[in-house]
């Protein structure tokens, strides 16, 4: 079979909104120029698209254009090594996925150990959190949560208080081996993260789970999160201001 026969036939079973690169063909063909060229080639005729360089995707077309892939997608080479979670999705689109926000962002957040300097990708910016938890599949989304609320004052389109509502809601949901988890993870977050959380718990009345957020922090700090006592008389204990 020729180069471009081949890499047509493994690209027809690719999903829609799959992305790749020359190494997901040359390890059977094994002629990588060819393939480079074979892609780029594909991509003027209008068979896949360009993400950025050296990385291409099957499109999902609708009428109105090719949809661009998931974020996921965008940048799973930098939440995964060797079959090993080392990084995930955190930020704009998780703050949109959780119910948060409606908005979205063209800047894609990692949570990873290991951070280092933003960069693009096609038209995404990619940049990084520092996690200081280790990042498994089980626990990611604990720490897209714990990274909600650490970041609540900045999510776009919504208040402190209308967040706090929606994560509140959500720890609800969450089982009681996911709540002690949650806590855990937390605490290797800032004390004002702990505090909040604290808070949601106690509003949910989860305050065992809450104890060891409550000892981990320092009696006479004070959190300035507005508008947060109104709702959750609770926060008072906390500290919250």
């Amino acid at each position: 079979m020729k180069i471009t026969d081949y890499i047509s036939f493994k690209i027809d079973r690719f999903p829609k909104g799959y992305v790749f690169t020359y190494a997901d063909f040359t390890a059977e063909v094994n002629q990588k120029q060819a393939v480079i060229k074979a892609l780029n080639r594909m991509v003027t005729a209008g068979k896949i698209a360009k993400l950025s360089k050296g990385k291409y995707y099957k499109p999902e077309t609708t009428p109105f254009g090719n949809l661009l892939p998931d974020q996921t997608q965008v940048v799973k080479d930098l939440l995964e090594e060797n079959n090993r979670t080392v990084g995930y999705l955190t930020g704009y689109s998780i703050y949109n996925s959780l119910g948060l926000t409606t908005q979205i962002n063209n800047t894609i957040q990692i949570g990873k150990n290991e951070i280092r300097p933003s960069f693009k990708r096609g038209q995404y910016t990619i940049s990084f959190i520092k996690q200081k938890n280790t990042i498994t599949k089980e626990n990611t989304p604990l720490l897209q949560i714990l990274d909600a609320i650490r970041n609540i004052k900045k999510i776009p389109d919504t208040t402190i208080s209308k967040s706090s509502k929606r994560l509140s809601a959500i720890l609800k949901n969450l089982s009681d081996s996911e709540k002690f988890t949650l806590v855990r993870l937390a605490l290797k977050y800032s004390p004002s993260v702990r505090a909040l959380l604290g808070t949601l718990l106690d509003s949910i009345q989860a305050d065992d789970f809450a104890t060891p957020l409550y000892n981990s922090l320092n009696p006479v700090t004070k959190y300035k999160l507005p508008g947060l006592k109104i709702i959750f008389p609770v926060a008072d204990k906390w500290n919250i201001v």
